[in-house]
């Protein structure tokens, strides 16, 4: 494997001076959520861009590297209705999608925590695979069935799911189906020293986490502005030069030698959405090579999966990404 090739950090950049109305919302947005979270601007910037384009973002960890305040801050950011699911080994689908209730002499539909605008499903990997199962109509169609009858969920509609890392006792790992179905997977890292200082503190100056109003988190954005940025963002140019660098990429994870399973074309998709809307969120109405390299690892990593003698020799998925943006040739 050859050695990793640079990747541009994803850090929300400042609005550039013309910038619309949707732009300055959305990074304010991020300066709100760093009132309450320390660093994290990969995790921070992977939720924005999950939120701007549509889509699903998985948050992987070790506990606390704070996974959850990240979502509750960009909830409490966000003048949407959001809810929490706690996954755990008991829960049941009808816990998460609603069920029926019989009152009055007839059944009616008591509905579940998804029925929300930003769901957080706290710990997916704790919860058997038949729940897992359960949000999966509801992140691919935006509506779950109950008793035969499809029921549109609000729009916008986004799931934020946290999980620790598969090793760890009591986990079941996401299925590949499941997995290829969020958007970004983002690595929540344990704090560099100068960060850990500032989180504590922070504590030492009695910051609650459980209560973010002594962040003074405020909403700044909500339904209008996300629906005005994705409309801008459909409008961001992308060269045919960079559709193929994007095809090439996703094509070399299929035939790299490590790799059982490759990138799906719906990775290539999520690529050339996430790297749109970086492209926007940078101020620009175009689409560069560095807006794809930057979102390549957040946008595929989970969706390559490596063969058992790649893993035994400690191969890793990012590892294959970083090597597939070192090898295929970027355009000009």
């Amino acid at each position: 494997m050859t050695s990793p090739s640079f990747r541009p950090p994803l850090t929300i950049p400042s609005p550039v001076p013309d910038a619309s109305d949707a732009q300055r919302s959305f990074a304010g947005l991020a300066a709100e959520i760093h009132k309450a979270v320390v660093g994290q601007d990969e995790a921070v910037a992977g939720l924005l861009v999950g939120l701007l384009s549509g889509g699903h973002v998985l948050l992987e960890g070790v506990p606390g590297t704070a996974k959850t305040l990240l979502v509750r801050s960009l909830s409490a950011a966000l003048t949407l209705d959001n809810s929490r699911i706690q996954f755990t080994p008991d829960l049941m689908p009808g816990d998460l999608t609603g069920s029926l209730v019989y009152r009055s002499g007839q059944f009616d539909f008591r509905p579940g925590p998804v029925f929300t605008n930003l769901l957080l499903a706290d710990e997916i990997n704790r919860t058997p695979p038949k729940t897992q199962a359960a949000l999966l109509e509801a992140m691919a169609e935006h509506r779950v069935t109950v008793d035969g009858e499809p029921r549109p969920l609000p729009d916008p509609f986004m799931v934020v799911a946290t999980q620790n890392p598969i090793e760890y006792d009591g986990t079941y790992p996401l299925p590949e189906a499941q997995l290829d179905r969020f958007l970004l997977k983002v690595t929540v890292d344990l704090p560099s020293r100068e960060d850990e200082l500032d989180i504590v503190r922070r504590h030492a100056d009695y910051f609650d986490p459980n209560d973010l109003e002594t962040a003074r988190v405020a909403p700044v954005a909500g339904a209008a502005d996300i629906t005005a940025a994705r409309s801008q963002i459909r409008t961001i140019s992308v060269h045919p030069a960079i559709t193929a660098y994007i095809v090439d990429l996703v094509r070399a994870t299929r035939s790299a030698p490590p790799v059982e399973i490759g990138v799906s074309p719906r990775g290539a998709t999520a690529l050339l959405r996430t790297a749109q809307a970086w492209a926007w969120l940078s101020g620009r109405t175009y689409a560069t090579p560095d807006d794809v390299k930057a979102l390549a690892v957040p946008a595929l990593v989970h969706r390559v999966r490596l063969r058992a003698e790649a893993e035994l020799d400690g191969l890793t998925p990012r590892r294959v990404i970083d090597t597939v943006l070192a090898q295929v040739p970027v355009p000009r």
